[in-house]
């Protein structure tokens, strides 16, 4: 015991609160030095010796998220004021978002459903083995609280990103919302919809505010406040959970439980497949940059700008 506690006396943390402690080093690394020290231990006696002393086994936990960016708040209160300014005037604000990529085949997908028994999947998750894999792309209209779902089996990119919100609008925003002209997009700063990526902006300038006539504005989440977008907690929340334990093994199923989600007020969520290769990499030069009427906001301005069209339609 006194040589174990003199090896572990530089390597102990513990918590002020209750006495409790642990140790840097696993218990097969303890054991291999006392053995050189001479004693005669296995992993599973410094497993117990350790416990004795009052140690604990931990794990690693994620807390520690880095500075907090300077116009955080400012941020979030931007977006505040805009859903709140969008509400008055009636016009649309959607949140979207790309979910986890779904492997189609007979996979293991987390969680547990009633059944008689439970059903045989696959013991690997090889993408070899994969009819496909789904990427599906979240929008909820926070106004309406309503969900669309779309789901496309390419690549996940600005292009995909902007098309299925383009196919939104002309198929149910510009219905349920006749009389507006502007758009409000809440997204992440990063993944398909990044404020830094050129194919992004220069999608939303042609696919909906030049086809369209609409004045988009987009605000980012700061990096690292993807759960406070809407889309995550009232679209894909309920969506996971609606089709827990369920083998994704056709694209079918995977619309099937989509569209069998419900909104919060008990909207059905839509889903639509979205065909087409989406190449990835595409570059976007500085002359193109150039003919984008795009506005900076004066706050974050990195996060906030509106798409203005280039040619007024009748």
């Amino acid at each position: 015991m006194d040589a174990l506690q003199q090896l572990v006396e530089e390597q102990t943390a513990g918590n002020p609160a209750n006495g409790q402690k642990w140790v840097r080093h696993g218990v097969a690394y303890l054991a291999a030095r006392l053995r050189q020290q001479g004693f005669d231990v296995s992993a599973t006696t410094v497993y117990r010796l350790l416990d004795d002393l009052g140690y604990a086994l931990r794990a690693n936990r994620k807390r520690f998220t880095g500075p907090p960016h300077p116009d955080r708040d400012r941020q979030f209160d931007y977006i505040r004021r805009q859903r709140q300014r969008f509400a008055i005037l009636g016009y649309p604000v959607i949140s979207v978002d790309s979910k986890k990529k779904e492997l189609i085949g007979n996979f293991k997908n987390p969680g547990r459903r009633w059944g008689g028994a439970a059903e045989d999947v696959n013991a690997h998750d090889f993408l070899d083995d994969a009819l496909g894999r789904a990427v599906p792309y979240g929008l909820y209209d926070v106004r309406g609280d309503r969900g669309h779902v779309y789901v496309g089996l390419s690549a996940d990119t600005a292009a995909f990103a902007v098309d299925a919100i383009a196919r939104w609008w002309r198929d149910d925003g510009r219905r349920w919302y006749p009389e507006a002209n502007e758009l409000l997009i809440l997204c992440d700063a990063g993944g398909s919809n990044s404020c830094r990526a050129r194919l992004w902006k220069q999608q939303l300038q042609e696919k909906l505010a030049d086809r369209w006539g609409l004045w988009v504005m987009v605000c980012h989440y700061p990096r690292g406040a993807s759960k406070w977008n809407p889309v995550e907690h009232r679209l894909f929340s309920r969506v996971s959970i609606n089709w827990a334990g369920q083998p994704l093994r056709t694209v079918e199923t995977l619309l099937a439980c989509i569209r069998g989600t419900t909104t919060e007020a008990g909207s059905p969520v839509k889903a639509t497949m979205l065909g087409g290769i989406y190449e990835q990499g595409i570059k976007v030069s500085d002359a193109e940059v150039a003919t984008w009427r795009l506005q900076r906001h004066a706050v974050c301005p990195d996060w906030n700008y509106t798409v203005k069209p280039r040619w007024t339609i009748f």
